[in-house]
């Protein structure tokens, strides 16, 4: 649907009719209630227009300024308020009914990397076949990763199940400078990795014979 011009939306010197009286607001000018033809002269004499800002008001309220002034300064104004705007995605998380260690804080990484940008997160526990059994087991796992998040974004509804799925929902924490990842989560999602280069790294301490052509103990 196409926004109105906002030329449109506001009358003008002589397109202001059906009003005997005015109040005029200015720069320069304290507020009066004045006649209509008043109000128009005292725009002639400043070579300012008449620009009615309120129609609804008893009496309306008139605006001497420049037109071509007062829409530039209604753009910049509607600029700076679609710019405060944001926008916020929901992003989804998805877990089994036993998820294991490494698969939650894996997903607890990404959950607060979507919550410091600024996003929701929609985490829910899929049920398939029998396993909906377990959703007492899923609600508690819905639970532990809200309380895991607390520093990060707060509960907007507690775990709820629909179908095979049983969803929670969490909104952003407003943060100065943006929130960080705790140096504990970046630990807990790279410990498996660094685990697994420790017995490589301990055959290149501990081999200290010469090296044999065609073997590389650097792969």
């Amino acid at each position: 649907m196409k926004k109105p011009n906002l030329k449109q939306q506001y009358r003008v010197n002589e397109q202001i009719r059906g009003v005997r009286e005015v109040r005029i607001v200015g720069d320069d000018i304290a507020s009066s209630v004045v006649s209509i033809s008043t109000a128009l002269q005292i725009a002639e004499q400043k070579g300012v227009d008449l620009v009615e800002i309120s129609p609804n008001a008893e009496p309306p309220v008139c605006r001497l300024i420049d037109y071509s002034k007062f829409i530039y300064q209604q753009k910049k104004h509607q600029k700076e308020i679609k710019a405060k705007q944001v926008k916020v995605d929901v992003k989804e998380i998805r877990f089994g009914p036993q998820t294991d260690d490494h698969d939650y804080n894996f997903k607890l990484k990404h959950a607060q990397g979507f919550l410091s940008d600024g996003d929701k997160v929609k985490a829910y526990v899929f049920f398939k076949g029998r396993s909906i059994l377990f959703k007492e087991q899923g609600e508690v796992l819905l639970l532990r990763f809200a309380q895991d998040l607390e520093e990060y974004g707060k509960v907007e509804s507690l775990p709820q199940l629909e179908g095979k799925r049983m969803i929670m929902f969490l909104a952003p924490k407003k943060q100065p400078g943006g929130a960080k990842k705790p140096q504990e989560a970046e630990e807990a999602v790279e410990a498996p990795v660094r685990e697994k280069k420790a017995p490589q790294q301990k055959a290149r301490k501990e081999y200290t014979g010469p090296k044999v052509e065609g073997e590389n103990f650097d792969d």
